[in-house]
């Protein structure tokens, strides 16, 4: 429901065709444009980029079986056995890797989530049912039982959650999305064989209000603003924004950047630290202007925000 007596007519116009997209979208996951939606906008041609580009932005809504899902695994490990979790899970990740659409695995160094955690991402192109059928698969594989067997003891929590890339991941042309990574093109760079990698993984988590237009309206500002800082002067060479994952199940409303600083550069044989990179490229983002306004005004849709930065294993294809 709508308040529409204080709001002009164009602005009236704007939110209803914002709550016929919005609708749309949750019962279908089909933003398409349609003659029906959009023939309210005839008569104020201004409207049409607006609604054009909150279309496009709200690509994100609720999955349907067959469209492309993140999962996050967080895997909270005893202190005294993470050291045999790591050992046993680096040498069974050729069985992960060939059997499920793995994009990162790492640990925490620093930040909001808790030390001895395994935090690992998959990227499954088939949805929900991809997911289970993989997953499915792999439980009845002898060797991975006898893994499970292994490992089982030094885990005291497990959590899952299912994320969804952010359209805007296909609009910059900088951002490759986890399925480059998961494909293997991030280590035909170079970025993928080197177990000396001093590259890190940041992830930027942003907990938004609740209500149904604070992502569509955080993703518009973020896009808007985010040119400034992928091209402001000065960001180290290294630094890249891999995703913008958005929640599908599990905590709603909830908005993970992930990047990358360090490690190798294509053609080069130097390796750069990960954390002198990123400090480097915070630096340089102060001073881009239009991101700034952007973050200020996504601040006021923000209930929390917390980084981590996450030392990738040597098995990992994003590192």
């Amino acid at each position: 429901c709508l308040t529409l007596n204080s709001q002009s007519q164009e602005q009236r116009i704007t939110d209803l065709t914002m709550a016929l997209i919005l609708a749309r979208a949750a019962a279908s996951n089909n933003c398409h444009r349609s003659h029906s939606l959009f023939k309210c906008t005839a008569q104020y041609p201004s409207l049409a980029s607006k609604v054009d580009a909150r279309i496009r932005i709200t690509t994100f809504a609720t999955t349907d079986t067959s469209s492309p899902i993140v999962e996050l695994r967080q895997y909270q490990l005893h202190p005294s056995q993470t050291s045999l979790y790591t050992q046993r899970t680096i040498q069974s990740s050729s069985l992960r890797k060939n059997n499920l659409p793995l994009a990162f695995f790492g640990t925490p160094e620093t930040g909001g989530i808790s030390l001895n955690t395994a935090v690992h991402l998959y990227h499954y192109p088939g949805g929900h049912v991809d997911r289970l059928e993989q997953r499915s698969a792999l439980a009845k594989k002898e060797e991975w039982k006898k893994y499970l067997g292994e490992v089982k003891a030094c885990m005291m929590q497990q959590s899952s959650g299912i994320f969804v890339e952010a359209g805007l991941v296909n609009d910059f042309a900088k951002i490759k999305g986890l399925k480059y990574w998961v494909d293997g093109d991030g280590a035909k760079k170079g970025t993928g064989n080197n177990s000396n990698n001093r590259g890190i993984i940041e992830l930027r988590k942003y907990q938004l209000k609740l209500g149904y237009d604070t992502v569509p309206k955080f993703l518009q500002l973020y896009s808007e603003a985010l040119p400034s800082k992928l091209n402001s002067a000065g960001t180290h060479p290294t630094t890249q924004l891999v995703t913008v994952l958005v929640s599908d199940v599990g905590s709603l409303n909830t908005v993970y950047e992930v990047w990358k600083h360090g490690g190798e550069i294509s053609g080069q044989d130097a390796e750069f630290c990960g954390m002198h990179a990123m400090e480097q490229s915070r630096q340089a983002s102060r001073g881009a202007k239009e991101w700034r306004k952007g973050i200020a005004e996504i601040a006021e849709l923000a209930v929390t925000f917390d980084t981590t930065i996450l030392k990738p294993l040597e098995f990992s294809p994003l590192r």
